[in-house]
């Protein structure tokens, strides 16, 4: 159990236990598109795979009504207890992904999956960011029922890797009826998941250079 420090932009309290993903530079990237966004006491949220809970208690700093969806319990309890040291209220959901919010609509869904290749399945503590040979275990899942949890004026964020493809989610998303741009991006050196299966990355196609990958947030809403 480790308590991790957030950026000083959120000045948020947060508790993470073994096993859950901790806010990295992914979750930052995510955190500033959403403030983009202006959520107000008006919005409806809805954080899918909602990890350590941060961003969506983020969301209810300010001012949202915020669902947090996980299918890890100990995401689920790590999540109310992020909310409760930063005096927040979350309805948090156990389920996989939308059957934990059936027949519900959402001004705003932000996502963060896991979405990194792995050769393997993913398993144990790997699952908070493996996600299959190409990564997009859980990204095409969303991309499909995306326009299912969206209101008409409403909005996805969701953010991942170029390791697994950018161009396919932003044309996943236009299949599923919406309209999708890249909002935000960085680039950041390999971590040390990532560089201890570059032989198997590069053997894949996945990477050429094998020292930095490019995060990017894509925004798609009804068209």
């Amino acid at each position: 159990m480790t308590v991790e420090a957030l950026p000083a932009a959120s000045r948020l309290r947060c508790w993470v236990a073994p096993g859950v993903y901790p806010p990295q530079t992914d979750t930052r990237l995510l955190g500033r598109a959403m403030r983009r966004e202006g959520v107000t006491a008006e919005t409806d949220v809805l954080d899918l795979g909602t990890g350590s809970g941060v961003l969506a208690v983020e969301a209810a700093r300010l001012g949202g009504h915020v669902t947090a969806v996980d299918i890890s319990w100990r995401a689920i309890a790590t999540a109310w207890l992020n909310a409760l040291l930063n005096g927040q209220i979350l309805r948090v959901r156990h389920g996989d992904l939308t059957a934990a919010v059936p027949g519900r609509r959402f001004d705003l869904v932000i996502a963060n999956p896991p979405y990194v290749p792995a050769p393997e399945p993913p398993r144990g503590r790997a699952r908070a960011w493996d996600a299959g040979t190409d990564g997009r275990l859980l990204i095409d899942r969303i991309c499909d029922t995306a326009p299912a949890l969206l209101r008409p004026t409403g909005t996805l964020l969701i953010v991942h890797s170029h390791l697994c493809g950018i161009g396919a989610t932003l044309s996943r998303l236009t299949e599923a009826g919406l309209r999708a741009r890249i909002v935000d991006r960085t680039r950041l050196p390999f971590g040390t998941v990532l560089r201890s299966r570059l032989g198997w990355l590069r053997a894949q196609g996945l990477t050429a250079d094998g020292t930095t990958e490019e995060l990017v947030v894509i925004r798609a809403e009804p068209v």
